[in-house]
């Protein structure tokens, strides 16, 4: 596919998005503290089962259902059958245990037991609430590793980016239109063309210097209603007829941060530095 590069539009941050715990919704944020695995606190806590393996969406669309929100002490948790919350400290640790997130393994800290029997009992299944140490590093794929690029509990990669305008597009061939939380992003932004971050290679918000990398091919996690756990067809199935790739659909863009400490705000300007030439990478 060839497109013509033209002058850069003017790109705005429109959202900042953190998922503390893997699988669990995002808390969406004002500004955030850009960090060599991602946002701060983002993918840092995540529940698995008795073998180690971490639990998704993927096979349990009840996790979408709940709440979470960040106060002074950490994290509060909860759901709406329950009327007991449960609070997981800023500074969680315990017994490292080794776990696996598709192919890495590596150690982690297992929170507590009554975390896990609060979880298990909603999820019906025994599972264990685990965190990322900060001593943990756990390393991008080599292909995209420029060296000592890493990533949190994530998927793949340390942040995932969307445009507006991508949505938009798509919102338009659906015939029921979807929300953005289907799709799971960092970062959002307001301003050039559908799928503008595909062309993206190297970008900078405020004093942060981002590289995207590769487009962020999507599974079954983006047909489930994020309001209330169902699975659909949809936007699958549409994103099929005019986003595959290698057999892969692709929505949004993987990214990684070239320094760190940086923040990051709505309303920052996203600044393009290049464009790729290859849009498949």
């Amino acid at each position: 596919m060839v497109r013509f590069f033209y002058v850069c539009p003017v790109l705005k941050v429109t959202a900042i998005n953190i998922y503390p715990v893997k699988g669990l919704p995002a808390i969406s944020l004002n500004t955030s503290k850009v960090l060599a695995a991602g946002l701060e606190f983002d993918r840092r806590w995540m529940l698995v089962d008795e073998n180690g393996i971490f639990i998704s969406q993927r096979n349990t669309p009840l996790l979408s259902q709940f709440t979470i929100e960040q106060n002074d002490s950490g994290f509060l948790i909860g759901f709406p059958t329950l009327d007991k919350n449960l609070q997981i400290p800023l500074d969680s640790t315990g017994n490292s245990i080794r776990v696996k997130v598709w192919d890495d393994e590596f150690l982690a800290s297992h929170f507590s037991e009554n975390a896990d029997n609060w979880f298990s009992q909603i999820l019906e299944i025994n599972c264990r609430l685990v965190c990322m140490l900060g001593n943990v590093v756990r390393p991008i794929e080599a292909n995209y590793n420029s060296g000592n690029d890493q990533v949190s509990f994530a998927d793949g990669f340390p942040f995932l980016m969307i445009g507006e305008e991508s949505l938009k597009d798509l919102n338009q061939k659906l015939e029921f239109p979807i929300l953005m939380d289907r799709f799971r992003p960092n970062i959002v932004f307001a301003g050039g063309i559908p799928f503008y971050e595909d062309e993206i290679a190297a970008f900078s918000v405020g004093s942060n210097q981002f590289v995207a990398v590769k487009p962020c091919a999507r599974c079954q996690v983006t047909t489930i209603n994020q309001q209330n756990g169902i699975m659909e067809n949809e936007p699958l199935k549409t994103l099929s007829t005019y986003r595959k790739i290698n057999n892969k659909i692709m929505f949004g863009q993987n990214v990684i941060p070239k320094n760190i400490n940086g923040i990051i705000s709505i309303g920052d300007e996203l600044i393009v530095h290049s464009h790729k030439t290859n849009l498949l990478n």
